[in-house]
């Protein structure tokens, strides 16, 4: 069962790259039911787990079978737009809501935050919920006006740079420099 759980993430991971492979080598609508058998899949394993992904889990296996009941394959390009537009909500509620999701994920790690960090918390989940708009933005931009490798090229390895940097950044920050002047 863990072998499948890790198996399902890895290759949602690499979904572009698997879309990019399928649309070149597969079949017509081939790679659309293994791709709705695969986020199926995910979503039985995970249901319970990952409440805030149930969503776009559904939204996946909704493209998928769409796209292979209407044989259109360009269907497939639409999952990052579904990802970003959903963590986007997902930051973004917890911003009205409070506490904001950077705040959440803190407290794993430290439950006893202190006040002050409260509004650069804030401060750094509105910056996620910018890097979702403007790769939802790329993601609907390159699933309708480039190629499909320009799509994987951003998809698949840009957008990953992108949230790598802002978390990697920001955990330089946070470690080097406001630990520094604390």
């Amino acid at each position: 069962m863990r072998a499948i759980e890790v198996l399902t993430a890895a290759l949602l991971l690499v979904y572009p790259l698997a879309v990019w492979l399928g649309l070149n080598y597969l079949p017509p609508g081939m790679l659309a039911g293994l791709l709705c058998l695969l986020l199926l899949l995910r979503l039985v394993l995970k249901r319970q787990q990952l409440k805030a992904m149930v969503l776009p889990l559904l939204a996946g296996v909704i493209l998928t079978a769409g796209s292979l009941l209407a044989k259109r394959q360009d269907w497939l390009l639409y999952y990052p737009i579904v990802i970003n537009l959903t963590m986007l909500g997902v930051f973004g509620q917890s911003l009205l809501s409070g506490p904001s999701m950077v705040e959440r994920l803190a407290r794993l790690g430290e439950p006893e935050l202190p006040n002050e960090a409260i509004p650069y918390l804030r401060r750094v989940t509105a910056l996620w919920c910018l890097l979702f708009v403007v790769n939802g933005g790329m993601a609907f931009y390159t699933a309708h006006f480039t190629s499909l490798e320009i799509w994987t090229l951003y998809n698949g390895l840009i957008a990953y740079i992108l949230m790598g940097m802002l978390a990697g950044g920001e955990w330089l920050y946070r470690t080097f420099i406001l630990k520094k002047g604390a």
